[in-house]
């Protein structure tokens, strides 16, 4: 059985539901009905498993088992729409989950048209942070701990719960793009990921996950079943810019990283996304971008281009508009897809490298 956080029922597969359930001499159609209600239904406690004989309730009760889902601390809510929730689990640890009404704002659509309303779902996979990207308000929180799969997927069942979303008639979109480094904490990622696929009914193709560059990882999640799409956090265009703001770099160099990203194996019309915060007078000037288009050459790739997010104690500014979009036409005449990423939820610290658990929000101009 996979490892569990305090009895926590949510994370565990519907294998582990089975081997439960017949230690319990149940028959097997009860660990369906267990896994149904878990991640499909969204039931939030034993209490609502009606479908489950009272007295199995009461045994897995009376052997500390809970569904586990977090509590929801904390809602902002943006001019724009979005919502920064601040999630609570057992130990007391937070973290935070953003929704985005009507897409997230910055990538393109997949050239399918929907009748269905659209939503994405930023989601975190670590309290904290250790990679330490200089730019970003998370990492000034350092890493606290891993998440488990069942703290991952809670965040985004509390979410749909809260915003009563219909997973057959609207369209959601998961990005791993919140607090924490997802290819840290591989192997829960990845069960998350089966269980959001096989339980809650959201199919991988409408995922993303975001690395800042773990090469043996990019390897291993090459070779997933269950595979999302893959999203590198670039921003910048030569190592000793990319050592300044990323010091991961000093562990996995650009050569390194792009000879990874040229090795994974793309399925058909997929593109890699590189992700580049765009930081004034810093990484955002026409030779980084002629720098970029250099490293992409060849590579069947976009770019979402991200004016930073300002933030309390981080020492950068954001770009003028007209240099970003001179950035991006760089990329964009040497035939780089490019997109400038709208930012969402900006006035409640919502919005990319902005996560930092605020509850007291000011004015960041």
């Amino acid at each position: 059985m996979a490892e569990n956080n305090n009895s926590e029922l949510l994370g565990l597969s519907f294998q582990d539901l089975t081997e439960m359930m017949e230690a319990h001499a149940q028959p097997g159609y009860r660990a369906r009905q267990l896994f149904q209600g878990l991640y499909r239904e969204r039931k939030p406690s034993l209490d609502d498993f009606t479908t489950l004989p009272l007295a199995l309730r009461q045994q897995l009760s009376m052997a500390g088992w809970s569904v586990g889902l977090p509590v929801i601390q904390k809602r902002f809510t943006s001019t724009d729409g979005t919502v920064r929730y601040l999630m609570q689990f057992r130990d007391g640890q937070t973290v935070e989950t953003v929704w985005m009404p009507e897409g997230d704002g910055g990538e393109e659509g997949d050239g399918s048209e929907s009748s269905y309303e659209r939503a994405t779902i930023c989601v975190s996979s670590q309290v904290g942070c250790a990679v330490d990207c200089h730019f970003c308000m998370t990492a000034l929180l350092g890493l606290l701990r891993n998440l488990t799969a069942g703290e991952i997927v809670g965040q985004i069942l509390a979410v749909l719960s809260d915003q009563r979303v219909d997973i057959d008639q609207q369209r959601i979109n998961l990005v791993f793009m919140g607090q924490g480094e997802p290819f840290l904490n591989f192997d829960n990622f990845v069960r998350s990921v089966d269980l959001l696929v096989e339980g809650v009914g959201i199919p991988e193709s409408r995922m993303t996950v975001s690395t800042s560059g773990i090469v043996p990882r990019i390897a291993d999640f090459a070779k997933l079943k269950l595979r999302p799409k893959l999203a590198i956090s670039l921003n910048a265009s030569n190592d000793a810019s990319r050592r300044e703001l990323m010091p991961i770099t000093k562990k996995w160099t650009l050569e390194k990283l792009m000879a990874a990203a040229r090795e994974f194996p793309l399925r058909p019309r997929e593109r890699l996304t590189f992700e580049y915060v765009l930081l004034g007078g810093v990484n955002d000037s026409d030779e980084n971008a002629r720098e970029v288009v250099q490293l992409l050459k060849g590579l069947r790739a976009k770019v979402n281009l991200i004016a930073w997010n300002p933030g309390p104690e981080i020492p950068y500014s954001t770009p003028d508009p007209a240099r970003v979009e001179a950035f991006q036409q760089i990329l964009m005449r040497a035939g780089i897809p490019a997109f400038i990423r709208k930012p969402r939820g900006r006035d409640i610290f919502a919005a990319c490298g902005q996560l930092k658990r605020t509850t007291e929000l000011v004015s960041i101009g």
